[in-house]
Order: structure tokens, then sequence, then C-alpha cells
């Protein structure tokens, strides 16, 4: 079917309008309609609309997932209202300690507040005063007590050599100062005891030595540093042995007399021990005899007894 727009032939004009006159009343009722009214125009009609481009499909898109059902679902005009939340222990125990320090600065600070203020000590203190009369230092040396007799000259404390006695082979027959390896030579284990005089601080040391017939006779005191008595405790305990007779009259000390017979070292000759041991302050007096038969206890007592009064 055509959509061309056609031109009215002449048949289809209308015929011409009629000369004036009366004009009957129209009849009552609905509207006629109006005769002469020229015929409205068709329309014309709507043209096709094109049709939109529609883009070629990717070719390496990847597909598209289905969107979820709640996503078309009616939301609810109004979300119920929720429960209303507990508070959390962590918040009421950080609330407490908070609320506690403030509490407890609070109260301080009014206690504090209250109390009678303390009052400062004078900034100014009484200046020393001096006497008027000048020191004469001889009679203030002469006041002074005497120093201890055992930092004096240590060889003057030892005991002399006695009479009717002769020297025994090299040792000193007259009180001499001894060295740290002197004091060594006379142990057995000298190595030994030369290290540990040495870690103890060994400060000096004095001897004297003499024999009568058969029997040798040794008398030394060693002293140590004036900051270690511990030492002088120390080697006077490790000088006597569990079956010692401890001194009386409150002498720091014992004595011992051996039974067995001992041997002088690289030799074959043997000798009865006996020893005593004392100690006053830093200073430990050794007594030692070596006889060819058990030594006299009476001996050993009375000789100790004389070397210990010049200790005193």
């Amino acid at each position: 079917m055509s959509t061309e727009f056609v031109e009215p032939s002449a048949a289809d004009a209308p015929p011409p309008p009629l000369p004036a006159g009366p004009q009957a009343d129209p009849p009552a009722g609905p509207a006629a309609a109006e005769p002469w009214a020229s015929p409205a125009s068709p329309a014309s009609p709507a043209s096709p609309a094109s049709p939109a481009p529609v883009e070629p499909a990717d070719p390496f898109a990847l597909p598209q997932p289905p969107a979820p059902a709640e996503h078309y679902a009616e939301q609810p005009a109004e979300a119920p209202a929720r429960r209303p939340r507990k508070p959390r222990p962590v918040l009421l125990l950080v609330s407490a300690l908070v609320v506690g320090t403030l509490l407890g600065g609070g109260i301080g600070y009014a206690i504090q507040a209250n109390r009678p203020p303390t009052p400062l000590p004078p900034l100014q203190v009484a200046l020393p005063t001096y006497p008027a009369a000048r020191l004469d230092a001889r009679a203030a040396a002469s006041a002074a007590p005497e120093p201890l007799s055992l930092d004096g000259d240590l060889r003057k404390l030892v005991l002399s050599r006695p009479d009717g006695t002769e020297p025994w082979a090299d040792y000193p027959d007259v009180p001499s100062w001894m060295t740290v390896g002197d004091l060594a030579d006379h142990k057995t284990s000298a190595k030994t005891v030369f290290k540990m005089l040495n870690q103890q601080g060994l400060r000096r040391a004095a001897e004297v030595d003499w024999k009568k017939g058969d029997t040798r006779y040794r008398i030394s005191l060693i002293q140590f540093g004036p900051d270690r008595a511990e030492s002088a405790v120390e080697w006077a305990m490790n000088s006597l042995d569990a079956g010692s007779t401890a001194f009386t009259g409150g002498v720091n000390g014992g004595y011992q007399v051996e039974d067995k017979q001992q041997v002088w070292g690289g030799t074959t000759d043997k000798y009865y021990y006996g020893y005593a041991v004392a100690r006053r302050g830093t200073v430990v007096m050794e007594i030692e005899i070596f006889a060819p038969q058990k030594v006299d206890a009476t001996e050993l007592r009375d000789l100790a007894k004389r070397q210990w009064e010049r200790l005193i």
C-alpha cells in the first residue's frame, strides 16, 4: 500500500453556498455535524523510526553474573529497631581505672592541702669555730695512740735464736725477711703455696731457724695486706687439722703433734712433726718442730706462748 499524498479532484469539491434567508432553528437534540466543514486532511503516516545501532559483542568480554535476587527485592519502608548493646567488660574496666585514678588523686590532693606546711631549715648554718691557741705538734703526737706493733718492723717481733743452739743449714739463724718463694719452698706443694700466697695478698714475712742436736726449729710470721684480714683467717684455718688442740686464754689458734713419721723431701730420712698456729689481726704465727722422736707437746706450747706474747 502506497503512503504518498494525493491532491483532491474537482468532483470532490463541496457544493456552492445557498442564498441568505431565514434559517430554521436546528432541531433540538444532539448537535448535528457541521455540513460545511472541510474534511479533515488525512494524517500523515508516521515515518518508521530508525533502528538504534547495535554494537557488536566483545568476544573477549567475560560473562556478567546475574544480579542477586535481593537486589530486586523491595526494601522495607523502615528497618526494625536494634536492641540496646550491653556495655563491654574492657570498657567498664578502663572506666573504673580512670575514675579511680581521678578520685584517688583528688582525695590525696585534698588531704595534702589541709595539712599544715612543713617549715624549711634555715639557709645559713653555724660556721665552724677554731681554738684561739695554736696546737703543739709534739704534744698532739704524744697524746695520739701508738701504732700497733704489727705495723712496725716485723723482724723485731720474731723470737731470737736461743743460746746453746746452732744454725740450721743455710736457713737464717737471725730474724730475716722472707720472700714468697722462700715460704713456698718450705711446703711440700711449693707451686700451690706460691700461687695461693700471691692471690691472698701477702704483704711481708719474717723468719728465724735453728738446730739443737737433731731437732730443728722454725718460727715464721706471715702478714697479709691491711684489707685482707680474711686471707689471714683462711691461712690459719687451713694450717690446722681436725685433730688439733685449741689454745686457751683467748689465743686464736691451736697446736698438734703427729704420731707418724714423715720423710724429708728427696731423702730417706724420717722425722716427727709438731706445729702450732695462731692469728692476730693480719699476722699469722707459725711454729714448726722437726724431731727424730715424737715432739714434746709441752715444749711446743711453751714456744708458741712466748712468740704470741710478742704480738700482743
